[in-house]
C-alpha cells in the first residue's frame, strides 16, 4: 500500500469516526478529539491539523454542518452537526465498514 493510498483509508476512517459521534450530537473540534481517544479505549488520537481538513470536507460535501456559539467554558467554537444527508451517509458507510471488516476477519482466521 502506498503512503498515498495509506493516507486515504486512514481519511475515510476518520471521516465515519466522525460521522459517528456527532450522530449522537453537535460537538466542537475539541471535544471530537476528545472522545475519539477515549472512546478507543486511548488506541486513537487525532491531532488538529487531521481533524479540522476533515471537517471542512465533511461540511463541503453537505454531510455536516456548524456553528459559532459558546462552549463549556464560555468560549467561542464552532459546533459542527450531523445533517440529513450525513445521517444517510453514516448508515452507508457503516454498513460497508462491518462489511469490509467482517471480510478481513474471515482471512485472518484462515477461512
Amino acid at each position: 500500500m502506498t503512503k498515498q493510498q495509506a493516507d486515504l483509508y486512514k481519511q475515510g476512517t476518520l471521516e465515519l469516526l466522525i460521522l459517528r459521534l456527532l450522530s449522537s450530537g453537535s460537538l466542537n473540534g475539541w471535544d471530537i478529539m476528545q472522545r475519539i481517544q477515549l472512546a478507543s479505549g486511548e488506541v486513537l488520537s487525532v491531532t488538529p491539523g487531521a481533524l479540522y481538513p476533515a471537517l471542512h470536507r465533511l461540511e463541503t460535501r453537505g454531510l455536516i454542518s456548524s456553528t459559532w456559539r459558546p462552549s463549556d467554558n464560555n468560549r467561542k467554537a464552532r459546533f459542527y452537526a450531523l445533517t440529513t444527508h450525513g445521517r444517510k451517509q453514516l448508515d452507508t458507510q457503516r454498513k460497508e465498514w462491518e462489511q469490509f471488516t467482517a471480510a478481513v476477519s474471515l482471512i485472518l482466521r484462515g477461512a
